[in-house]
This record gives C-alpha cells, sequence and structure tokens, in this order.
C-alpha cells in the first residue's frame, strides 16, 4: 500500500507573503554555518523529515504518517535539477533537523551540490514554527517548501503530497512567475 499523502493541517498558515527569515545560522554540509536572513537573491529552501540510511530502520510507525516518506527521492529531484535551478539563478537549500554527520554521509552518498542544513537543535524550526510531529518520542519537521526572495518569504508550498515530484511543481512556479532574480 503506498504512503498516504497529508492533508493541510493548517501548520503553515502564518508564513504570509513578505515575512523575513529569522537570524539563525545553522552547519551547513558545504562547510561553516548558513544564515539565511543574510541570503540575497531567490531561494528555494524545502524542509524534510528525515533521511534513512541503508540497512537501517526508519523511524517507528514511519509507514503510517502522511509524507513522512520521500526525502530521498525529493533531495534526488533537487539535485537532479540544481543546475536549471542555478540557470534561472534561484539557490537551493535543504534543511532537515538531522545532525551534520548524517547529512554529509547523505549529501555525499547522493551527490548532493547545495547546502543542507542541520537544524538538530531546533533553533530554525522555532523561529519560524515550522510544523513538526513526533514519532518515537523524537520530533521531525514535516514536509515544506518556502520560496524566498532576500530573505522574505515569496510563496509556500505545503503540504508536499508527492515528494518525488515535487521539484517539478516549485521549478513551474518559479518560471511561470518569473520572480525578480528568477530569469
Amino acid at each position: 500500500m503506498p504512503p498516504r499523502a497529508p492533508v493541510d493541517d493548517g501548520g503553515a498558515r502564518h508564513f504570509v507573503r513578505g515575512l523575513a527569515l529569522p537570524n539563525v545560522a545553522l552547519p551547513s554540509t558545504l562547510g561553516g554555518t548558513l544564515n539565511l536572513s543574510a541570503q540575497s537573491g531567490t531561494a528555494v529552501i524545502y524542509f524534510y523529515p528525515w533521511t534513512g540510511r541503508p540497512g537501517l530502520a526508519d523511524p517507528p510507525g514511519w509507514d503510517d504518517i502522511p509524507g513522512a516518506h520521500g526525502s530521498t527521492p525529493e533531495a534526488e529531484g533537487f539535485r537532479d535539477h540544481y543546475l536549471a535551478f542555478r540557470e534561472i539563478d534561484v539557490a537551493v537549500v535543504g534543511v532537515s533537523t538531522q545532525g551534520s554527520e548524517h547529512q554529509r554521509e547523505f549529501a555525499d552518498r547522493l551527490n548532493v551540490a547545495f547546502a543542507i542544513l542541520s537544524d538538530e537543535v531546533f533553533l530554525l524550526q522555532k523561529a519560524l514554527k515550522l510544523p513538526a510531529f513526533e514519532t518515537g518520542g523524537v520530533a521531525y519537521l514535516k514536509r515544506l517548501t518556502l520560496v524566498v526572495r532576500d530573505a522574505r518569504i515569496e510563496h509556500v508550498f505545503y503540504p508536499v503530497p508527492m515528494p518525488a515530484a515535487h521539484v517539478h511543481e516549485v521549478f513551474a512556479w518559479l518560471t511561470q512567475t518569473r520572480l525578480p532574480g528568477a530569469a
């Protein structure tokens, strides 16, 4: 049976156009830290719950949580279209609450060229009030994507019902909208 799609629970209702990103620096798989509030231009920031590792079990009840599955195919989609985003001058950033070591292994294994940020201590999650869920006593981010320009929200994708195809939805929105900073 395929995983159930998430429903809009209102968890992103507070993300209004023009809302500024908070001043929070997070560890990056590219080295050092990245503060999204200090970035200029247009960026796609996709938040995801968790990426598995070959040979390790998913968190408890993962198969029963709508929207939990799909982080690897979602990341692969952004990876595969990364150059297309660069051609329209749009940065791509992934964010989860997994630790930096886990994320570096994931980024290396999948050959991800863009930054994946670790919000392991939930600084950005709390500052933005990002929707989250819990299983097995551990909190995870719900899947959500922000399009930002000069560190201010332009558009929100929530929920994300089909992570593997989500990159197409985001790219289509960017190219149809023709945001300043996106060709």
